[in-house]
């Protein structure tokens, strides 16, 4: 389901990024990284299902998440193909390298353009999946993607290499998340290896290795079952308690400036 992907990809960050108790802190970053890098992570864990024009996130941006979404299905060879193979992983984060390259030196300092204008889509698509914006509301998505494309651009940690980490994270948590369901992934795409037919009368076989070439390891059975309910529920408070860690520890080191800011504007005034 769109939701919980976009969850257990927060959590993945959190638990990568952080250097904070039950965290893993293989690629440690601020408070600042942790925030913005979560909900970018949220949001390239739902990257692969932009393979459908029907598709949730091809509506959080119209029209032109639309057009994106055409552009990569007909790429792809349609939804649950190529960008849930191994080499669709590598193009995302490939086109994330090359997106975090992108800034302008301006009198401000170094904006991160090109992770601003990624993450605009991303964080975008993480509060489309989570259902935080009515249905009809393009207006409103347009204005909450474009701040969000201001903050980052503007925040955005000085190593650009985060983007690229936040988007091969999101991608194999998806790619996994999909894999442990009935339905599998084509990993080896375009390659399609099926199973001869002695074999698929095998019930195991049959169920890890499906007649149409993918491969699939069932254990949370079918895409928004009880099981993967119950999975999901420790994982989103996880990442709800990481980022929220986060946000207060940002809080707190922004504060005492912003105290200084508007008592001097009020003494002006």
């Amino acid at each position: 389901m769109g939701g919980h992907h976009a969850a257990s990809g927060a959590a993945a960050w959190v638990a990568v990024a952080s250097t904070g108790p039950y965290t893993l802190g293989w690629y440690p970053l601020d408070a600042t990284g942790i925030l913005i890098g979560g909900m970018a992570t949220a949001g390239t864990a739902l990257v692969c299902d932009w393979d459908h024009r029907s598709s949730t996130i091809a509506h959080s941006l119209p029209p032109l998440s639309n057009v994106i979404a055409v552009g990569i299905e007909n790429a792809s060879g349609g939804h649950r193909q190529g960008t849930h193979s191994v080499l669709g992983a590598a193009f995302f984060v490939l086109l994330a390298t090359m997106a975090g390259q992108i800034q302008v030196q301006t009198d401000w300092g170094l904006l991160s353009v090109g992770a601003g204008l990624l993450c605009m889509f991303m964080i975008n698509i993480a509060a489309k999946a989570l259902k935080l914006f009515p249905k009809s509301g393009v207006i409103s998505n347009w204005i909450f993607a474009l701040t969000m494309a201001g903050l980052v651009t503007w925040f955005a940690p000085d190593q650009w290499t985060w983007l690229p980490v936040s988007m091969l994270i999101g991608v194999v948590v998806h790619i996994v998340g999909d894999l442990v369901t009935t339905g599998g992934v084509p990993l080896l795409w375009p390659l399609v290896v099926r199973p001869p037919k002695v074999l698929r009368r095998l019930p195991l076989l049959r169920i890890v290795w499906r007649p149409n070439g993918a491969l699939s390891i069932p254990l949370l059975g079918r895409a928004g079952s009880r099981r993967e309910w119950l999975v999901l529920i420790p994982v989103s408070a996880y990442a709800m308690v990481g980022m929220c860690v986060a946000a207060w520890s940002l809080a707190g080191t922004h504060y005492p400036a912003a105290l200084a800011l508007i008592g001097r504007l009020a003494g002006r005034g």
